[in-house]
């Protein structure tokens, strides 16, 4: 494979991404800094194929990323690798309002063929190619230039030994028959409602501290100011006000702004700065949110009783088992808590009820809290037995 030099120009680049967009598929991923910022800071952009790669400085004087950012999100002839890219994808949402289509996710595809619950990518990498790598530069400041040779080499072998891993997981998944496992969660990773959302909305991904209109139409309101806030300072959320600050307040208002220096989260400079100003502005405006603006409850379900809650325990075992007997990350079958509303009662929306999860897992789970399946011992080893509807007897399966 060519390792080309740091691209530091449009022109570069453009000659890259004119071989790259030929490929069936180009592995990506991202160096980046946002500690202390609302917007990640980019700082490198790491491509791969079978015959080359390359590392792009975004921060190089005058470098256009047009060419590469047309191959990402419009591209829909190449296939786009990523490793656990949650955070790629919203960097490169942010700087085309698009999400990367086709695409793929190595740690999800990793986690259907039983490599372990969200794998991290340098144990993927010694699992599939029993290389170790070099984790010197990964704490490294990359939005400091010159970078050295390492820091460059470092960031281009996540892309390198992508390319290799890709291939190999798409072959594991279609002897095992399991790629059509990944459809439901490649669509979920791609919805570009994960990236972008209006500042008014900014509350529905709060914890509600009530269910009362007022309260909650003071949070959409404070919440709303905050994420403005936020980003026109470019600053994480927090550093503006922190959650628990921001609930505070809206269940408990301050009558006045000098009532904010006695607010727990913040400082006594409040009472008369111009941001604490805004903050009492977001107050005085709210309004109580309507009767179908309001967060729709969960599906009503049963009690988890202390009967249900011995079920809900079989239920994990269960799981635990036959994700060992497949061969895939249990988390990647079931949650938590559709184990606990199946041991409840519930049968309505439950996605272990559905597609490749029930064969895997989901008949088994309503057979067992139904009755017609039952744990057992045989020469002190466990066994899961069936129960014939007519005959009362067990039958180990």
């Amino acid at each position: 494979m060519k390792i080309h030099p740091l691209i530091t120009t449009t022109k570069e680049l453009s000659a890259l991404v004119s071989r790259m967009s030929t490929q069936d598929f180009v592995t990506v991923d991202t160096e980046f800094m946002r500690e202390n910022t609302y917007w990640p800071d980019l700082c490198l952009i790491q491509v791969a194929t079978t015959e080359e790669a390359a590392a792009i400085d975004p921060k190089a004087d005058g470098i256009d990323l047009t060419p590469l950012l047309d191959l990402l999100v419009d591209n829909h002839d190449v296939l786009k690798v990523f490793h656990a890219g949650g955070q790629d994808l919203e960097i490169i949402h942010n700087l085309t309002r698009k999400v990367p289509n086709p695409l793929f996710d190595t740690q999800i595809a990793a986690m259907a063929l039983g490599y372990g619950e969200q794998v991290g990518y340098s144990n993927l990498v010694e699992s599939v190619l029993g290389h170790t790598l070099d984790k010197g530069a990964r704490f490294t400041d990359w939005s400091r230039r010159p970078l050295d040779k390492r820091q460059i080499d470092y960031a281009i072998a996540d892309v390198t030994h992508l390319a290799e891993i890709f291939p190999r997981l798409v072959k594991k998944l279609i002897k095992t028959g399991r790629g059509a496992w990944l459809d439901e969660e490649m669509e979920r990773l791609a919805d570009p409602s994960s990236f972008a959302f209006e500042a008014e909305d900014a509350w529905k991904r709060l914890k509600l501290p009530s269910r009362n209109p007022a309260v909650l139409g003071r949070l959409r309101a404070l919440a709303g100011w905050r994420e403005t806030e936020a980003r026109s300072k470019n600053l994480p959320r927090g550093r503006i006000v922190k959650d628990d600050t921001l609930n505070e307040l809206a269940s408990h208002p301050p009558k006045t702004q000098d009532d904010l220096g006695k607010v727990r989260g913040l400082s006594s400079g409040w009472r008369a700065n111009d941001i604490g100003a805004r903050l009492m502005s977001a107050i005085a405006t709210a309004k109580p949110l309507e009767g179908d603006e309001l967060p729709q409850r969960e599906p009503s379900r049963p009690g988890l009783t202390k009967d249900a809650a011995l079920v809900s325990d079989l239920l994990k075992l269960l799981l635990k088992i036959r994700a060992k007997e497949a061969g895939v990350a249990a988390k990647l079958i079931a949650r938590s808590d559709e184990l606990e509303a199946l041991a409840a009662g519930v049968r309505n929306n439950l996605n272990i009820l559905d597609g490749w999860r029930f064969e895997e897992f989901g008949r088994d789970a309503v057979d067992l809290v139904e009755g017609r399946l039952a744990f057992a011992t045989e020469n002190g080893k466990l066994k899961l037995s069936r129960i014939p509807v007519d005959s009362g007897t067990l039958e180990t399966v």
